[in-house]
């Protein structure tokens, strides 16, 4: 299967060139996949979830986030706020202050990805009572 092809094998439209891509797919397998690739990355899940329902400056989101590089951080932020997931809010003040917050489409993510994760945790308990 090429990049281009849904699971189904027909052309997706999420991955034509950016002049193609008035036309928007209705089949699952490319929303789902459209989604996905907002949140791709091994650090927007990390950034999504540690801002959760509030408000942090950059430096308070880096110690937060194990491993982040300050360069990973900016990309990964500028990203989601393109996405419309992140939020960033910048102060005309000496010296700048710069806050991030999920907006109402990220706070709508949390719950989905909550229940991923709970889903994950049922599948790894089956896993180990079979192989227990």
């Amino acid at each position: 299967m090429k990049d281009n092809h849904c699971i189904n094998g027909e052309i997706c439209p999420v991955n034509q060139a950016e002049s193609d891509q008035d036309n928007h797919c209705v089949k699952p397998e490319c929303t789902i996949k459209q989604a996905l690739k907002m949140i791709d990355g091994k650090w927007k899940l990390p950034i999504i979830c540690t801002l959760g329902g509030q408000t942090m400056r950059f430096n308070e989101l880096k110690r937060e986030i194990a491993g982040i590089t300050s360069m990973m951080l900016t990309s990964s932020l500028k990203e989601l706020e393109e996405c419309g997931i992140v939020y960033r809010e910048s102060y005309h003040e000496v010296p700048p202050k710069v806050e991030y917050s999920l907006t109402d489409e990220g706070l709508s993510l949390t719950p989905i990805l909550f229940d991923l994760g709970h889903w994950g945790n049922k599948l790894n308990m089956m896993k180990d009572k079979v192989n227990g």
